[in-house]
């Protein structure tokens, strides 16, 4: 890809991934990009690095504005891979210029390369970098989502780059919001930042919020929001700030997922009189069967409603494995404001309903007691009462969402 101007002098100089589909775990069937920017200003700026496989495109792109030996200041937000991947690389294309970055990154970048020759400034919240006519100002965001990073304000074209925030795994030649959905819809990127959230930082929602508010109280006036993944929000940057907000404060849809796999068939069979009650009720559904769909999908499909219904077999007195896994990457990502209720089949002996209830108890989420199981296969009664479990659970469901309106 060629450099692309988001502001006169201001420049992505990243690259495409149109090949990634797992991101240390996480599914991304739509590919992703690694965005860096160049500032061309009295003291040129290169703002971030890209993931090492993508580095010569990065530097083809900068090559193309500018000669290296020009460039004068060197902007580290986040160390993680994909981004300071590429980091040593230029470093030797621009020996001994000053690095900016937070002590923390300072630290991780030393275990990640040989920093020795390597020239940091160390900035906090508030500092500044005068390249000529424009001022950068600094801003720790220590875990969004790791303890380095930061983001990076270019005051004079009010355009906030930052880092792992507000970004969403998509390729796209399209680099602006306002492209995106021409070619694409809006709900295509929507859910794209849902996915984002939902996987990589639905753990640290309130710190998200005391940045929020910090970046609130510093009076920001944002033109352009420019992340480290995805597209760039220029058209209305206020949009994403304003779905993080609802998704920090469990602003979801009144839905119910249902999440389950099934060894013989048994549990398959529960969940779909299961869905059929939810949706007489007035409830949407969704049915989702983890072997058949990337355990990072079903986490957004959790996200993005109110309430879950996780069924399994019992394998071995316990979950069944693909089951297990899907609990255990959720409890990682510490939900809140979700409704949760177990369902499962047996054969002799039973296990795995009470064990998916405990994974909810040890998330502090809130649990509907009340579950279901049948002996290896149920039978027409026993479908009749999943339908009748189904809808009196979206009754709970329907009133438990009013606490969030």
């Amino acid at each position: 890809m060629k450099p692309v101007e988001l502001k006169p002098g201001l420049f992505w100089v990243g690259a495409i991934d149109w090949a990634i589909r797992d991101f240390h775990g996480y599914i991304t069937p739509k590919g992703s990009t690694y965005n860096n920017y160049l500032i061309l200003d009295d003291e040129p700026v290169l703002v971030d690095a890209v993931k090492t496989d993508f580095i010569d495109t990065s530097i083809q792109s900068i090559s193309s504005l500018a000669d290296f030996s020009r460039i004068r200041h060197m902007v580290v937000n986040h160390i993680e891979p994909d981004h300071g991947g590429g980091l040593a690389r230029l470093m030797e294309l621009m020996p001994g210029i000053p690095i900016y970055c937070t002590q923390k990154a300072k630290q991780g970048l030393e275990r990640f390369h040989d920093t020795s020759k390597w020239n940091f400034k160390i900035v906090k919240t508030g500092d500044t970098l005068k390249a000529g006519k424009r001022t950068l100002l600094f801003i720790e965001t220590p875990m969004i989502h790791w303890p380095d990073s930061m983001m990076t304000y270019v005051k004079e074209d009010r355009v906030l780059i930052s880092q792992d925030g507000f970004g969403q795994h998509l390729a796209s030649t399209q680099r602006f919001d306002d492209e995106f959905v021409l070619c694409a819809s809006e709900a295509e990127l929507e859910d794209a930042v849902w996915d984002y959230y939902a996987n990589i930082l639905m753990p640290f929602g309130a710190v998200i919020k005391n940045k929020l508010a910090e970046l609130d109280k510093l009076g920001l006036e944002i033109d352009m929001i420019a992340p480290d993944h995805g597209i760039i929000w220029r058209k209305d940057p206020g949009r994403v700030i304003r779905m993080y907000r609802d998704m920090i404060e469990g602003r979801c849809d009144e839905r119910v997922v249902i999440v389950y796999d099934t060894m013989w068939g048994g549990t398959g069979k529960m969940a779909q009189p299961l869905m059929q009650g939810i949706i007489d009720e007035g409830i949407d559904c969704r049915v989702i069967k983890l072997r058949a769909t990337p355990t990072s999908i079903a986490i957004k499909e959790f996200w993005r409603a109110r309430a879950c219904l996780v069924g399994s077999p019992t394998l071995n007195n316990t979950i069944y494995p693909y089951v297990g896994q899907f609990l255990m990457y959720l409890k990682g990502l510490r939900p809140r404001n979700r409704m949760a209720g177990a369902f499962g089949t047996y054969g002799w002996a039973g296990g795995a309903v009470k064990e998916i209830l405990e994974y909810f108890r040890e998330m502090k989420l809130d649990i509907y007691e009340e579950n279901i199981q049948t002996n290896y296969k149920p039978s027409m009664p026993e479908q009749n009462n999943a339908y009748d479990f189904g809808r009196k659970f979206a009754q709970t469901v329907r009133e438990y969402h009013k606490k969030f309106q």
